[in-house]
């Protein structure tokens, strides 16, 4: 019963950071990056941003994502 609900929990973190990472726009600045961009005020305020809160989606979805699949491979669900 336990692992079934996991599993379903499972399920659903991997299409939720499925979603947030198509969400995200591309990192790529083509030459901006080469001539060393100055930090801006958006830049340095990066986490109130629209951009920063889908980065941290994903780290928190993939570190539920990593421990979910090692959870269920090692069977602690059971």
């Amino acid at each position: 019963m336990v692992r079934t609900a996991v599993t379903i929990v499972f399920i659903i973190v991997c299409l939720a950071l499925i979603a947030v990472v198509l969400s995200q726009e591309s990192k790529t600045s083509g030459f901006g990056s080469l001539s060393g961009q100055v930090d801006s005020y958006v830049r340095k305020n990066r986490g109130r941003t629209r951009e920063g809160k889908l980065e941290r989606a994903t780290v928190v979805l993939a570190v539920l994502f990593f421990a979910l699949a090692i959870g269920l491979t090692l069977k602690f669900f059971m």
